[in-house]
């Protein structure tokens, strides 16, 4: 199923443990009234089992319990994640308990009897607490991202934004993933992003097309093959499952796969294990499959051109990628980048596109994508702009009538920034210098032509 658009916002959590049935009963149903997700309960083994680093939410724990101390439990608990805060109860008089419990890192305590409105107003507040320890964790683990050698996704569009929004969600989570989007939109960019910036980057990222390789190939080419198990099978061969175990398997065209393989490609992504073709013993596989396609899988299912199981194990989770006509506001930011890497891989200089030129490239429809983009920007580079504008002297005529004064004037300023940006590699004092601006101002221009310093740091 496609991933919500909010798939980074977890939902906040309370887990309650009291080994009395009847106070588990009344705490969940206050919290519950109050709109607020709570679990209860008396195992702490059960509650220990469902907290992990990212838990979005709370423990509030009872101290005396007869499967294990309330303190115990708090120290297993921040063993976990020591940013987990933990509400504690305690009986009435025990206050030496309830100062131990914060000498060792508890967020809060309460009296039992504890009042409902009060116990509810801790509760939000060690919410708050807990959602902004993530939020901050999840900003620094971006721009670490950001600054780190390897893929980027470049565009500042709605679009995009929300694209890395989910991405990001995903990056470590044990799922496969399926990549919609037209020819030329950045699949496979996309497919080594999701590997680059995950656990996986260390092993093997290896992308296979499932249309180029003929059908008789194909499966040896996936599944590898044992020695003597057709006439020229010499040798063992590992396939592209085994060669990207511990990393990631990027199935491109999938739509282009027979339907004779995709009976045993479902039983691959189901059991994570391969058996070569001519052997009888499996390969475990810990590896991520991401898969793309041009196609509506859907409606191919439906037609019974494509397995319909195949289609709901591959969509997970399911990606889908904007057609740069989509994203015109990051166009400019596409072919600058575009341009001055090729200028430095031709030894050429980069001359700033004109008014004029910016028009042309927003008024064109792009139907080859972000590819498209790129090819021009490096003609632009070698061969200069009159192959690919044709000449400027006279390209203003007409112009007028499609764009304002003002919206050229804008147009070319924010070309300038965003050359200024990527020469800089998102320096801003380097383009304070270049472009004669304060700092305030800079920041203010940036903000109104949406650029941000992170989509240009290397």
């Amino acid at each position: 199923m496609p991933l919500p658009a909010n798939a980074n916002e977890l939902v906040p959590q309370i887990l309650f443990i009291d080994d009395e049935a009847e106070i588990r009963t009344v705490v969940e149903q206050l919290f519950r009234l109050e709109g607020l997700q709570c679990s209860t309960t008396a195992n702490p083994g059960a509650l220990l089992k469902q907290l992990t680093a990212d838990f979005p939410g709370i423990v509030i724990t009872d101290i005396h319990m007869p499967a294990m101390h309330g303190l115990d439990l708090l120290q297993a608990i921040h063993a976990i994640d020591a940013e987990i805060p933990v509400v504690v109860l305690t009986g009435y008089g025990a206050v030496s308990l309830a100062v131990k419990a914060l000498q060792q890192g508890a967020y809060d305590f309460l009296e039992k009897p504890f009042d409902n409105s009060h116990l509810l107003e801790v509760a939000q507040r060690a919410l708050e607490k807990r959602a902004l320890v993530l939020e901050n964790r999840a900003l620094k683990a971006s721009v670490a991202r950001a600054q780190q050698p390897g893929m980027r996704i470049l565009g500042q569009s709605p679009a995009m934004v929300q694209l890395r929004s989910v991405l990001d969600a995903v990056l470590d989570a044990p799922a496969d993933v399926l990549i919609f989007g037209e020819t030329g939109c950045g699949k496979e960019l996309v497919a080594r992003y999701l590997h680059e910036q995950s656990s996986r980057r260390e092993h093997n990222f290896v992308a296979i097309n499932c249309g180029a390789i003929p059908e008789q190939l194909i499966e040896s080419e996936l599944f590898g093959t044992d020695a003597g198990a057709y006439t020229g099978a010499e040798k063992k061969r590992a396939g592209k499952f085994e060669f990207a175990n511990g990393g990631t398997l990027f199935l491109d065209e999938i739509e282009s796969t027979p339907l004779s393989l995709q009976v045993k490609l479902l039983r691959v992504l189901e059991e994570r294990r391969v058996t070569r073709l001519g052997s009888n013993q499996p390969v475990a596989l810990d590896l991520r499959i991401i898969a793309a396609t041009k196609t509506d899988l859907k409606q191919l299912a439906a037609s019974g051109a494509f397995r319909a199981d195949l289609y709901y194990r591959l969509s997970l989770v399911e990606v889908s990628l904007p057609p740069l006509r989509d994203r015109r506001d990051d166009l400019m930011l596409l072919f600058s980048h575009f341009a001055l890497v090729a200028a430095a891989r031709f030894h050429k200089e980069y001359q700033p596109l004109t008014p004029a030129q910016v028009q042309q490239l927003q008024q064109h429809d792009w139907p080859g994508n972000v590819r498209e983009l790129r090819n021009m920007a490096e003609r632009y580079v070698l061969l200069g702009p009159a192959v690919c504008f044709g000449k400027t002297d006279t390209a203003d005529e007409g112009i007028s009538s499609l764009m304002s004064l003002q919206q050229r004037v804008e147009a070319y300023e924010k070309s300038l920034i965003e050359e200024a940006l990527n020469q800089h590699h998102g320096s801003i004092k380097d383009v304070m210098q270049e472009l004669g601006l304060a700092r305030k101002t800079l920041y203010d221009k940036m903000a109104k032509y949406q650029l941000t310093r992170r989509d240009f740091l290397e």
